[in-house]
């Protein structure tokens, strides 16, 4: 896997799958930094290195129950592509705990060398 394009795919595949934790562990490098639109529970909204990231992608896991979740894409453009991932989720911690609610954003990533490198995701916050 080389292009956006091809790591886009087995992304999207994944996802799908719900194997959110393996599209991490085997498609992004080292060096990743991903960008939310602002401070979160799972921590600062810029975090670099794999290792933040995996702890950001387990906090998800251990926090929300997905009952449903549609991933679309990839759509490429160069050494980028976007998915949009929708998913139906109850929280359980927090004060949001055992509210159901949709979450509905759009990932932004960008490849390298056959790795995510990148990853910004843009969502709105409500209001």
């Amino acid at each position: 896997m080389t292009n956006a394009l091809d790591v886009g795919k087995k992304l999207v595949e994944l996802c799908r799958k719900g194997k959110e934790a393996e599209a991490v562990n085997t498609l992004y490098g080292q060096n990743i930094v991903s960008i939310e639109p602002e401070a979160n529970p799972s921590g600062p909204a810029r975090q670099e290195g794999l290792a933040a990231v995996k702890a950001k992608s387990d906090w998800w896991e251990k926090n929300n129950e997905v009952h449903k979740r549609e991933v679309d894409g990839p759509w490429p453009h160069g050494d980028r592509f976007i998915v949009r991932f929708k998913y139906d989720v109850s929280a359980k911690t927090g004060p949001m705990a055992g509210k159901r609610m949709t979450v509905d954003e759009t990932g932004l990533y960008t490849v390298k060398d056959g790795k995510v490198v990148q990853e910004e995701f843009f969502y709105s916050m409500g209001g």
